[in-house]
């Protein structure tokens, strides 16, 4: 199976695995929003944001380097795993000497013990996901996905509907979700077979250390520009301010499927192609086509954001959409930066992934300060997506050390010109506001056919050709 070929049926893969996910994740928007109040939601929001900044510290990023040294045929993926599993149990032992200060620090003092839980159930549920997928199970990896939203979603019936228990029901379903979720790896998808104390070795532990360390400020550095805005909007405008933006972050989720699917398989193909002398134009190819899916899926959402909004969530968020359009370019060009991110990783240059994050913190903390006080919490969105933009830019000209990327710019900035009438347009509130959304969008299709059919045609003979006794594992 060519490289292409293989992209297509890894993405084939992930794509069924993450439609279903990522469609239960949208179904229970809903049902959060009709049974949490907007300072409830903003509560799980601050809870699953602070745990996301907290998980690649008290574990180092090791589940960065399961992915990558499972990938590399000259380590033993045995000593990998247990590896990993060492780290993640003596990081979250750590944990725990820091509980008096999240009891004074955190705003969610009375749900601590929850989030010392989740803590632990998602940082195992991490590295086995990683260890399952590097390990060619990706049939086993994408159907993990559906099941735990299977199991969060029926959780949420039982905990918010039947039982009412408002924030402990939602941080429960989670932790139900990753148990069962950890079950599955280690029973069906055969991580169990790889456990054994003695295999823990302290020379591969450094070189995964030596890779997955310098990942741990950069994930500082995304969760400054991806979720710090929480805070910021927390402290200056309330919790229910966060509530609202919290709702807008779910929207470009919507976007962001197409991304994790693409993205899920493309790091292994770029890990694959790191020595290829033909590289270049794969990459290329891949970016091109990455950029037109992303870019038409945030024109077509622009158009109908208004609707999603009115039929998802209940009245009293509505008002949420006027900070999505600047998130959902936010995504975009998260995309975009974290397709170049994956030079760094195949490359085992992840130094250069934290010094690009940098640039893109320092200015998404300025900008927050500066525009939260100044525009509200449409202050936060813009901030999310300028910040993403300049590293981006710096990674397009960092990354050429390792790989030179050619970019349709010209179209690529027609696509964007689009993009920012229909925004315009969004907030001008016209009555003919359908109409013209409708047309851009269509205008939008007509600059990208060209792309359009070639991507149907491609993905289309690839998937046909793929043998079905591949889906196997």
């Amino acid at each position: 199976m060519n490289r292409y070929k293989k992209l297509a049926f890894n993405s084939a893969i992930f794509a069924v695995g993450n439609l279903g996910s990522k469609l239960i994740t949208l179904f229970l928007v809903p049902l959060y929003t009709y049974y949490l109040t907007v300072r409830q939601f903003g509560t799980t929001d601050l809870i699953t944001t602070t745990l996301s900044l907290l998980i690649p510290i008290f574990t180092l990023s090791i589940s960065d380097g399961v992915l990558r040294f499972v990938m590399d045929k000259s380590y033993d993926r045995r000593m990998i795993l247990n590896n990993a599993i060492m780290i993640t149990i003596f990081g979250y032992s750590i944990a725990w000497i820091f509980y008096p200060l999240f009891k004074v620090v955190f705003p969610f003092r009375n749900y601590l013990i929850y989030f010392y839980v989740m803590l632990f159930t998602s940082s195992l549920n991490g590295s086995l996901m990683q260890f399952i997928r590097a390990n060619g199970r990706v049939k086993t990896f994408a159907s993990v996905g559906v099941v735990s939203s299977l199991v969060i979603l029926i959780s949420n019936f039982l905990f918010l509907i039947i039982f009412h228990m408002g924030v402990s029901g939602y941080l429960l379903s989670l932790i139900v979700s990753d148990i069962i979720s950890i079950i599955i790896l280690l029973s069906i998808g055969g991580a169990q077979k790889y456990l054994s104390v003695s295999k823990i070795d302290f020379f591969i532990l450094k070189d995964m250390l030596a890779f997955s360390i310098p990942l741990i400020p950069n994930a500082l550095m995304w969760w400054i520009m991806g979720v710090s805005d929480r805070y910021i909007i927390t402290y200056i405008l309330g919790v229910g301010a966060n509530g609202l933006y919290a709702v807008a972050n779910k929207i470009p989720n919507i976007l962001s499927i197409v991304n994790t699917i693409f993205f899920q398989a493309w790091q292994m193909s770029a890990i694959e192609e790191v020595n290829s002398r033909t590289k270049s134009q794969f990459y290329s190819n891949i970016f091109n086509v990455l950029a037109t899916m992303l870019l038409l899926g945030t024109s077509f959402i622009l158009l109908l954001l208004k609707i999603i909004l009115h039929f998802v969530v209940s009245p009293v968020f509505f008002s949420a959409w006027i900070y999505v359009p600047f998130l959902l370019l936010g995504v975009v060009f998260s995309s975009f930066s974290g397709f170049l991110g994956t030079n760094y990783v195949a490359a085992k240059n992840t130094v250069g992934v934290f010094r690009t994050s940098v640039y893109g913190a320092v200015v998404n903390i300025v900008l927050n300060f500066l525009l939260i006080p100044l525009i509200g919490t449409n202050g936060a969105s813009i901030s999310t997506m300028l910040s993403f933009l300049a590293i981006w830019l710096l990674r397009v000209v960092d990354t050429k050390s390792f790989v030179v990327i050619k970019i349709d710019l010209k179209r690529l900035l027609i696509n964007f010109v689009i993009i920012g009438l229909q925004i315009f347009i969004i907030y001008l509130k016209l009555s003919m506001e359908n109409t013209l959304q409708a047309a851009l969008f269509l205008t939008m299709i007509l600059v990208n056919q060209k792309e359009i059919k070639l991507l149907v045609s491609k993905v289309s003979r690839l998937i046909r050709n793929i043998p079905l006794n591949r889906w196997g594992g």
